[in-house]
């Protein structure tokens, strides 16, 4: 008995002692409990990994039936088998490493016990869903991790942005989210069950129309999760929230769950061709048209944002067109380097007083010398240089889609080629030429530093020594196994292309970027305002909705009809009582009156009823 469920357990005692009792905790205290309790998730995981050894055969562990009905039932059970152990790997190391540097970006902020609370509760559903073994426990985790996502987001709930940036987050996933509860209803009614064991034996039977709606109805959920097109409007909002809980939560863990989904229901998916084809080109398109975007946006962090959406694009690339380890890989290699890269940006912002703009920054490199070479290896591993941890996994990634359908892997080179424009711009803005801001920039503690060194350690060496598609190799079809140097040449002289042009416009010729934005004028303009996807949602469904419900919901049925009623029924009975009243005068000549009256009344009654019963009788 490995007791997995020790591993979620102990990120959820942080977030109920820090939640519970942290305002009245010392700051040390609370950063002991908060990072102390996923160091020991860490920790026990390795345990559990290493005890079971090769993890050929999944590991089960039962606790109790959660639900029954019949001959349905559903049990809260962990499962540890190979894609498990990777994604506890990533979640728990990466998070340790974030906590750690929360501890130093976060120390001046108010609420300081109230962030770690709701870290670590994130750690707790993050950790629920991928150790799951059945569709429900694992969407009990998928909707944890959106609360505390919606929370993190907001956690600086007097700023207007944050809030609206919050509940725009979590509204768009529930549209995602609603399309993953349907397809778990449609695999109870096919399967009979929600456990990932029965269901994907039992896949290979069904028919492909049904299992194409499951795949097609998981895939919404995943958009959702994934910030996949046309979903993806909340993550770069969710830059309102503090550094870490990008770096984490939108980079490095929950983002990625949908593509985690994808690979986990990989037997669905593989017998649901169609579907497959879908996922990929979802992922093709979002990859690029995120990358367009990023190539002109100034805030460092939504620059990051949406390399972020366009390199979940390649995940879903990866395993659309059935190279599910490869886009595992990915994942795995991007939470290296864009976690670094996020908490990079953090010091930064840290180094020049809360300043995200790279127009009011240049020449920092001499002034942060730790985070400008640090962010420097992650900009060259998301740029697919070679050697470093990106090169491996982009390049199995479109050798893949090569395999599959060479225009894909021609629409990805560009892509790859704009991802290194783009990241090696704000490098270059940030760190080369002269300094333009007004602030004093100064390096950041050691505590956020020191996992600045490790991610940039991971980012440089971490494809070469983890090789996930050898790892997931007994679990998923090798269909990206071989190497084409010539295809992975291009690749790699796309991304070189990119940081040359880069190169040439931000520290050669700086000012022919803005005379090239200029001389394109509509096209920049549009790209530059993200093809006006927000507006034209607000315009086509947001303002609708909203005017619809204020003129039928609130005016037409609720002011109109409910209260209608109520308030209708209020003044007759109002009418009828003042009528009443009369009779309540306190006159005594009054009362007097209505005596003699009621008393005519009666005996006119009761003459004419004595005359009806003598006439009766009469006849």
């Amino acid at each position: 008995m490995q007791n997995l469920w020790l591993i979620p357990a102990f990120p959820f005692a942080g977030f109920l002692i820090n939640g519970i009792i942290g305002r009245r905790l010392p700051k040390i205290a609370t950063n002991i409990i908060a990072v102390g309790s996923v160091l020991l998730a860490f920790a026990w995981a390795l345990k559990a990994i290493f005890a079971l050894g090769d993890l050929n055969t999944p590991y089960v562990e039962h606790y109790f039936t959660w639900i029954r009905s019949g001959e349905f039932h559903v049990d809260y059970e962990f499962v540890l088998d190979r894609l498990t152990a990777i994604m506890l790997l990533i979640v728990t190391g990466i998070g340790s490493l974030i906590h750690i540097y929360a501890t130093g970006y976060m120390a001046h902020e108010e609420g300081y016990p109230r962030f770690f609370a709701y870290l670590n509760l994130f750690m707790f559903f993050m950790l629920t869903l991928v150790l799951a073994g059945n569709y429900l426990l694992l969407f009990v985790g998928w909707e944890g991790v959106g609360l505390c996502s919606y929370l993190l987001i907001g956690f600086y709930f007097l700023k207007k942005s944050a809030t609206t940036a919050g509940n725009k987050a979590f509204i768009v996933n529930r549209i995602g989210d609603f399309g993953f509860s349907l397809a778990i209803f449609l695999i109870v009614v096919n399967f009979g069950s929600l456990n990932f064991g029965m269901v994907f034996s039992a896949a290979p039977g069904k028919s492909e129309a049904t299992l194409t709606a499951i795949a097609l109805l998981l895939l919404v959920g995943a958009c959702g999760k994934s910030a996949q097109f046309p979903l993806y409007v909340w993550l770069p909002d969710a830059m309102e929230g503090p550094t870490p809980v990008s770096a984490l939560i939108h980079a490095a863990t929950m983002v990625t769950a949908g593509v985690y989904v994808i690979a986990r229901s990989s037997v669905i998916y593989t017998h649901a061709p169609a579907a497959m084809e879908v996922v990929a080109v979802i992922g093709l398109f979002t990859a690029v048209f995120a990358a367009t975007i990023g190539l002109v946006q100034n805030d460092i962090k939504k620059v990051f944002a949406y390399s972020t959406v366009s390199q979940l694009g390649y995940m879903f690339l990866g395993v659309g067109v059935g190279a599910f380890s490869s886009g595992i890989y990915h994942l795995m290699t991007h939470a290296f380097f864009k976690a670094l890269l996020f908490l990079g940006a953090g010091s930064v912002i840290h180094a020049c007083s809360g300043e995200q703009d790279m127009r009011e920054m240049g020449g920092l490199r001499s002034k942060i010398p730790i985070t400008f070479y640090t962010l420097m290896c992650g900009a060259l591993a998301i740029s697919g240089f070679p050697l470093l941890s990106g090169f491996y996994s982009k390049d199995a990634i479109l050798l893949a889609a090569h395999h599959h359908a060479p225009w894909m892997y021609w629409v990805g080179v560009i892509t790859a080629g704009m991802t290194a424009f783009y990241v090696f711009r704000a490098m270059f803005m940030t760190f080369f030429g002269k300094y333009r801001g007004h602030h004093h920039p100064h390096e950041s503690p050691p505590s956020m530093w020191i996992p600045l060194v490790v991610l940039a350690f991971l980012s440089v060496v971490g494809g070469y020594f983890f090789k996930v598609p050898a790892i997931l190799g007994t679990m998923f079809p090798t269909l990206e196994e071989g190497e084409d140097v010539a295809l992975m040449a291009i690749s790699v002289a796309a991304g070189l292309i990119g940081i040359g042009i880069a190169y040439f416009l931000y520290v050669v010729r700086p000012g022919l970027a803005d005379n090239l934005a200029s001389r394109l004028g509509g096209l920049y303009t549009l790209v530059y305002n993200k093809y006006f996807v927000d507006e034209i949602y607000a315009a086509a469904v947001v303002n609708p909705l909203i005017s619809g419900s204020r003129t039928v919901l609130w005016k037409g049925v609720d002011a109109g009809l409910i209260d209608g009623i109520v308030n209708g029924v209020g003044s007759q009975s109002k009418g009828l009582g003042g009528w009443l009243k009369l009779l309540q005068s306190g006159n005594i000549r009054s009362y007097a009156t209505w005596v003699v009256f009621g008393s005519v009344v009666v005996i006119l009654a009761m003459g004419i009823a004595g005359h009806g019963m003598f006439s009766g009788a009469a006849r």
